[in-house]
Formats: structure tokens, sequence, C-alpha cells
């Protein structure tokens, strides 16, 4: 307590008060304890989703249905074409991923070999190998992936490379 000439006089702490604070202190302490193995659970949980997702999105290429490939697509996503331009728009990307479903046989396939999640649990990155028609890799791609508020993730980003 500051006194009115500027001197600093110590309060006392009664009891109540100190168990109020020790129990606070307590409280804080336990609260935290558990939850980074929760946290961990949490993030395999969604990893393990995303992991999904992609396996069913490539799968889209293998069953030849464009319009199951649109699906995954955010309404917002943004593709890199062969040039590195950016497609953006999920009908814009559709429109430019046609051709290859078009011959009976997909031109390419792709597999996640690594999927990372934010701890914040909205946003996740794929990433795995490109293979041509024949099995023999030929690229890698690197897919963003965001939790959409109807809990489905959904592309925003993607890219390949050779």
């Amino acid at each position: 307590m500051t006194e009115s000439d500027g001197t600093r006089t110590p309060v006392k702490a009664s009891a109540s008060g100190a168990a109020l604070v020790a129990g606070a202190a307590l409280f804080l302490a336990c609260s935290g304890m558990g939850t980074e193995s929760v946290a961990s659970q949490n993030l395999a949980k969604a990893e393990a989703a995303v992991q999904a997702r992609e396996v069913a999105f490539a799968q889209t290429m293998a069953d030849r249905d464009p319009e199951a490939f649109r699906s995954f697509l955010a309404e917002d996503a943004v593709f890199f074409d062969a040039t590195g331009s950016p497609l953006r728009g999920a009908a814009a990307v559709a429109d430019a991923w046609g051709p290859f479903f078009v011959a009976d046989t997909a031109p390419f396939s792709w597999r996640p070999d690594l999927v990372v999640v934010l701890e914040s649990g909205r946003l996740a990155l794929s990433t795995g190998p490109v293979l041509d028609a024949s099995g023999a890799p030929v690229g890698r791609f690197n897919t963003i992936w965001r939790l959409d508020a109807d809990g489905a993730w959904r592309v925003v980003f993607d890219k390949g490379g050779s």
C-alpha cells in the first residue's frame, strides 16, 4: 500500500487471501498437467484424418471422377500449374485439371508420405511422391489443407514439382 507521503507500507495477507492465492497457483500448475499428451493425441487424430483425405483425394484421379476431385477443393483454393503460375479458385482448378480425367487410365498418381498439422488444428501440410502412369516417381506434391467450418478438410494450396 502507498501512503500519502509516497512511502510503501506492507499489506498483511489474511489467511483466506493466502489460501486463495495458493489455490490459484495450484490450479494453474495442475491445469497444464496432461495437456501435452491430449494435444499430441488430437494432433495424431487430425494428421490421420488429413492422411485419409489425401488418399481419398488421390483416389479421385484413379477413379476418373472429376466431380469428386472438385469436392476436395476449397472455394478459394490456389493450385500452381506446370509453369508455376497460380490457378485461383476451385472452378479454375477443376477446369485446368479436367484434361487429366479424360483418358481411361490416370496419367499420374500421388500418395502422402508425410502429414503435419499445426497445433491450432486448422491447417495441415501433406507431401509425397507423384508417380507416372507406370508407377515411377516423377516429382513431389505439397498440399496445404484447411479444416473448414463444416468439419471437412479441404485443399487450399497445392504445388507439385519435379
